[in-house]
């Protein structure tokens, strides 16, 4: 009976003694849910988010782009804020620059070997 009742009085006194052991292990949970969400959420979302401003900043004459709205065009020019936008022959729309989602193709020349049709010898 008396021994039961010493080992009780010990360990209380062991957590007592380190009060900073019991800050940290509370506080330990909290950091690790934040990191998670760091890693998990945050920089994800701004990694697309900086590829979508340098793709933004890429636009040029003759790219086939797709709005947000789902428009589906070839960039007729580019300004500051805006690009002008052929949808249809003799169709050009104006769309903020924001607006644009992804750049279907590029104006980029096709390499030569590409072009030329396989041959059967």
């Amino acid at each position: 009976m008396f021994i039961s009742d010493a080992y009780a009085q010990a360990a209380g006194a062991a957590a007592a003694a380190d009060p900073m052991q019991g800050i940290i292990g509370s506080f330990l949970p909290l950091i690790l849910m934040g990191a998670v969400f760091y890693f998990l959420l945050l920089r994800p979302q701004m990694q697309q988010r900086k590829r979508h401003q340098e793709m933004l900043k890429a636009l040029k004459k003759n790219d086939v782009i797709i709005t947000q709205g789902g428009l589906i065009g070839k960039v007729r020019s580019v300004q500051e804020d805006e690009v002008r936008v052929e949808l249809a022959p003799n169709v050009e729309v104006r769309v903020v620059r924001a607006a644009v989602a992804e750049v279907k193709s590029r104006t980029d020349p096709a390499p030569a070997n590409d072009t030329k049709p396989a041959s059967a010898s």
